[in-house]
Order: structure tokens, then C-alpha cells, then sequence
């Protein structure tokens, strides 16, 4: 693998060599920590703003940091690997070559037949770890996903937080374990037959034990982001912020075997440049996937509904491979709920259905919430450029009290929403605990150690729900926040979650096996949304076979005539938690609320 920049610690036997890039610094001292003593060794400037040292006798994974001309005090690394001691502490050197990889026959993610399943490390398992989210990898094998979406690993502030308040793109976060440990999750995925997706934030850096500035132009004011400075892609300098990003992209793809990234709220990234440091990520990726023979998946979030990022980069486009559709999630959350607060006021049209099923919702429509127009047509993109969900991290953890979706629709809807989205001709995602109908929210959780911080989140929650009253809003820095977050233990499942769980395992199987639904092919596809009797009624193909659903979203029973094909798969069976039926499955041509009934032709 190259270098991956001016400040990666390098090992050659005994001896290490660091450098690090300080602009305009007149000088810089490395500060080496060994056991209760420190060790100083003034750098020695090659080439301008580049400083090195070499040294030898402390081992391959030393702990250091830098002393910066002109500053007090000492900083970590801005390119760590590790941090053991925190945002704030010494970073560690991480002998990368010691771990023995075992995924050798691994083949790589097969994208179009993905089905995604999202997690939070720290609160997937009871420990919160690595290797404790590796032991729990045989339950996403019985639930039949194939690929997991990591929410971001890098290192923040404190016990526990999200993720999107990293500072250092390069590190591990400590409190899920080390960088082998993180090595051997991903080892274990591969050798069970999961792909491992990563979560990674290049929009904005956190606040707390982000000194990025002290090193370089990493930064700009040029633009104004939700989170702070914009990072620098288009102003002076910018090659230090470009260079760093695309490093990145490579290390954790070749350092960790990673088979994609998901790229945050890339509606964020503010590039003026000939070449969009999107465009640089797709090539990067494609060139990885040359190299190493096997795919690698770039997947953006953007809230713009913008074709150009993930079309061809010769037809214009910055040629990502995939982008989260927010549309098919609001369209469906807000006819099952009625919500229509916020940017749900956008949406709740029950014919939205059949729009959402091709396209996006708005493809250049005038939008009440952002008070212009908005969306490019996507109706011509192939489905599998499309990730669509019932729920994520954001859409439940950005609610005032983080209800997840059972908190808010009876149990016979919560298939249903199912039954919509794994018939949909899109890359299917699910968020931890969805498949069995977790109770437990998932709220918004920091633990910042700057005092100043703590209190300034805290006082932001509570301007942000101020209409809900902070006595029932969960404080962001509050231990319980993180705590009533956690999944429910399957020993702890009551009955209808063991019959949800059952429900997404079988229908997920059929996703998976049948030919007519294993891949997000929009040829083919008939779908009718009738808003009288809310039933959606959609037909799929291929391979030769032909399979149509009948969902029933409204509150009463709908009469169909006979059924023209073979029921295979049924919601209201009893082991799903159902009411049962009279004879053969929907014979009468009756369909319960919430019913999802999926015939064979």
C-alpha cells in the first residue's frame, strides 16, 4: 500500500520513522512516552512544513505525540491510528503487519443482491465491543442479511457517542477495542459470508480533540456547515484536506479489508473544484476494486435528491455507486403514522407509493419545508443505486424521544412496512433491532469532556424540542440516554418479538432465494396504490416468474375476488403473530388491516 502521508508512522525492523506536516511551523518536537518517562527528539525538516525523526530501542507500537513551535503543550497525532487514551491523549503507533488475516476466499460483496443491516457497535452487544459484536455475528446469519453498515468507528469524546463527532478519520475508537480487534470483526464477517460496510464522516470534524487547524489549512470559512468549519476542499490549501480524504478511502479499505463506505450527508461537502473530491472518492474506489479484485461500494447520504452523484462520471456525474433515498422512507413512514410535522409535511400522499417505487418523490417539485424546488428525475437509474429503509440511526435517533417505528404503528403495520420493502426494486437496509420489533429507542447520546460542550448540547436538545418539554426529553449527556438505548437481549424477547423476528427471517429468505425479488430490477415492475381503500397492490418479475403482493394499509377488512396465483407468503399466519384465516390463505378474498399477502402467478 503507498504511503498514506507526511505524518503515518513508518516501521522498518526495530527503527521507526515518524513525520508529520506542520505548516508553517518553525519546528517540531517528537515526544515519545515510555512507561513514566518521556523521550524528546527534535524533527528535522526535509522539505517545507515536513518534519522527521527517527528512532529505535521502543518497541513497534510506541506511544507519542508532537510539540509544535509557537503552541503549549503537546497534540496527538492529526493522523492517528489509535488513541487509547482518548481524543485528548497520546496516540500509539499500530504495527498494521501483526494481524493474519484469514478471508483469503473471500470474494467480495455481491451489491446487487445486498441486503443491508445497520448497527452501532457500542450498543449492538451488552459489552459494546468488537469482538463481542463478532460472537453475535450467527444471529444476522439466521436473520439471512448479508452485509452490515457500520455507524462510524473513529474516535470521539468520552464513553460513548454516534460516531459523527470523530477527529482523527484514521483511528479506532478504544472504547470498541483496538485496530486488530476491529480487524478480526471484520475477518469474522467475511469468513461467515458478510460484507462490512463503514460509515465515514468527511463533511465536518468534531469539535472536542479536533487540533487538525494547529497543523494546516485543513479548514475553511468560505462555508457554513450544521457542525462548524467546513472542511477545505476548494480554498487555499486544499490539497492537505483532498490528500487526506482519499488516503483515507484507501486505508480503511486495504488496512481493513472493508468492502464499502457510506459517505455522510455528502449534501454537505462544499466543492467548487473541476474535479468534485466525490468524483476523486468514486475513481479511488474503482481503482481499489482493479487492484484488489473484488468490488468496493460507495454509497452517499444526500438529502438533494441529485442524480449527478450517482451517475457515470462520463455522463457528468461524480460515479458513486449508491445513495440512501430518503423519500421512500418518508413516504412510508407518514402514511403509517400520519406524522406531518417537520419535512414530513412534504409527504403522506398515498399515491406517493407508486412514485417512490421508481423514483424519487420529488424530481423537481416545489417542497413546503424547503420552501423551493427539488430533486433531479431518477426514474431512468437502475434500483440497485437506491438504499431505502423504514428506519436508521437518523430517521429514530433525530426524534425528540427516539421512538422507533413499533413505538408508533400497531404490530400488524410493522409488517406490512416490511412487506413494502423488501418487495420494493431497491437495496433493502434494516436498523438494529427493527426485525424484532424493538421497544427500547434509540436516542441521541454524546458524553463530551469539555464542560463548556456538555452543557451546550444539552441546552441544544432542549431549544430543539422545546414544545415537547425537556421533562420528557432524554439529556444527550445523560448516562441513562446511552443506557436506554441499548437492544433487548433475545433471552428478554417477549412473544410477539420472537414472531416479528420469525417474520423478517423467512420473508428475508424470500427476498434472497426468489427470482422475481432477488434483485432491485425496475423492469418489469406494476405497482397500484389506491388511496380509498389503502391497498397497494405490486407486481414483480424474473427469471421467468411473477409474483404479486397485496398490502392492506387502511383500517378495515378489504374483499378481493379470488386470487389469481398461489399465496407464498402470508403476515397473518400465526407463527408472525397473525389472526389466522378461514381455510386457504386469502380463499375468501378477505385482507385483515395490515395484511401483506404475496402471491405466485
Amino acid at each position: 500500500m503507498e504511503q498514506l502521508g507526511p505524518s503515518i508512522p513508518e516501521l522498518s525492523g526495530d527503527k521507526i520513522n515518524f513525520n508529520v506536516y506542520a505548516h508553517n511551523r518553525s519546528g517540531v518536537t517528537l515526544q515519545l512516552k515510555q512507561k513514566n518517562r518521556l523521550i524528546e527528539v527534535p524533527m528535522e525538516q526535509r522539505q517545507p512544513h515536513c518534519f522527521s525523526a527517527t528512532v529505535e530501542g521502543l518497541g513497534r507500537e510506541p506511544l507519542y505525540r508532537f510539540v509544535l513551535a509557537g503552541e503549549e503543550g503537546a497534540y496527538p497525532d492529526p493522523c492517528s491510528h489509535y488513541q487509547p487514551e482518548g481524543v485528548h491523549g497520546f496516540s500509539q503507533v499500530v504495527d498494521h503487519a501483526a494481524y493474519c488475516w484469514a478471508d483469503q476466499t473471500w470474494p467480495g460483496i455481491n451489491w446487487p443482491e445486498t441486503i443491508l443491516y445497520e448497527l452501532h457497535i457500542g450498543i449492538f452487544t451488552a459489552a459494546g465491543t468488537f469482538r463481542a459484536a463478532a460472537e453475535k455475528l450467527d444471529y444476522l446469519l439466521e436473520l439471512g442479511v448479508n452485509a452490515v453498515e457500520l455507524m462510524p468507528v473513529t474516535q470521539t469524546p468520552g464513553r460513548w457517542n454516534w460516531g459523527y463527532d470523530g477527529t482523527s478519520l484514521f483511528s479506532v475508537n478504544h472504547n470498541y477495542g483496538t485496530p486488530h480487534d476491529f480487524k478480526y470483526f471484520v475477518d469474522c464477517c467475511h469468513r461467515k459470508g458478510l460484507a462490512v460496510l463503514l460509515d465515514v464522516v468527511y463533511n465536518h470534524f468534531g469539535p472536542e480533540g479536533n487540533y487538525l487547524s494547529l497543523f494546516g489549512p485543513y479548514f475553511t470559512s468560505k462555508y457554513d456547515t450544521p457542525w462548524g468549519a467546513a472542511v477545505n476542499y476548494d480554498d487555499a490549501g486544499c490539497a492537505l484536506a483532498r490528500k487526506m480524504v482519499l488516503q483515507n478511502v484507501r486505508y480503511w479499505i486495504e488496512y481493513y479489508h472493508l468492502d464499502g463506505l457510506r459517505l455522510d450527508a455528502v449534501h454537505a461537502i462544499y466543492d467548487h473544484s473541476p474535479r468534485h473530491i466525490l468524483q476523486e472518492i468514486a475513481e479511488t474506489a474503482q481503482d481499489l476494486s482493479q487492484k484488489l479484485q473484488r468490488k468496493i461500494v460507495i454509497v452517499a447520504e444526500t438529502d438533494e435528491n441529485n442524480v449527478r452523484v450517482i451517475n457515470p462520471i462520463e455522463a457528468g456525474g461524480y460515479g458513486i455507486d449508491a445513495q440512501w433515498m430518503d423519500d421512500f422512507h418518508h413516504t412510508v413512514h407518514t402514511i403509517l403514522t400520519g406524522e406531518n410535522n417537520g419535512y414530513y409535511q412534504d409527504y403522506g400522499d398515498f399515491k406517493g407509493l407508486e412514485k417512490v417505487f421508481v423514483n424519487y418523490l420529488y424530481t423537481g417539485e416545489y417542497s413546503r419545508f424547503w420552501k423551493k424546488k427539488r430533486g433531479t428525475d431518477g426514474s431512468a437509474n437502475p434500483g440497485q443505486q437506491f438504499v431505502v429503509a423504514l428506519q436508521t440511526h437518523d430517521q429514530v435517533g433525530n426524534r425528540a424521544r427516539g421512538e422507533r417505528l413499533a413505538q408508533l404503528v400497531d404490530f400488524p403495520y410493522l409488517k406490512a412496512a416490511a412487506g413494502l420493502l423488501f418487495t420494493a426494486p431497491y437495496i433493502p437496509m434494516l436498523f438494529m433491532g427493527e426485525e424484532y420489533a424493538e421497544e427500547n429507542p434509540f436516542l441521541f447520546f454524546t458524553d463530551y469532556i469539555d464542560l463548556k460542550l456538555k452543557e451546550a448540547v444539552s441546552e441544544g436538545r432542549k431549544k430543539e424540542f422545546a414544545g415537547f418539554g425537556w421533562d420528557k426529553i432524554p439529556d444527550p449527556e445523560d448516562d441513562r440516554t446511552f443506557e436506554a438505548s441499548r437492544l433487548t437481549p433475545r433471552e428478554k424477547w417477549k412473544p410477539h418479538q420472537e414472531q416479528m423476528f420469525r417474520f423478517y427471517r423467512d420473508l428475508i429468505r424470500l427476498r434472497r432465494e426468489h427470482p422475481a425479488l432477488q434483485r432491485p430490477e425496475k423492469k418489469g415492475l406494476e405497482i397500484e396504490a389506491d388511496p380509498q381503500q389503502r391497498l397497494v397492490r405490486i407486481k414483480r418479475r424474473g427469471g421467468g416468474r411473477i409474483v404479486e403482493a397485496y398490502i392492506n394499509l387502511g383500517k378495515r377488512n378489504i374483499h378481493l375476488k379470488p386470487l389469481p396465483g398461489r399465496v407464498i407468503f402470508d403476515s397473518e399466519t400465526p407463527r408472525y403473530g397473525g389472526r389466522g384465516y378461514d381455510g386457504a390463505p386469502g380463499a375468501a378474498g378477505r385482507l385483515w388491516p395490515g395484511q401483506f399477502l404475496l402471491l405466485e402467478l
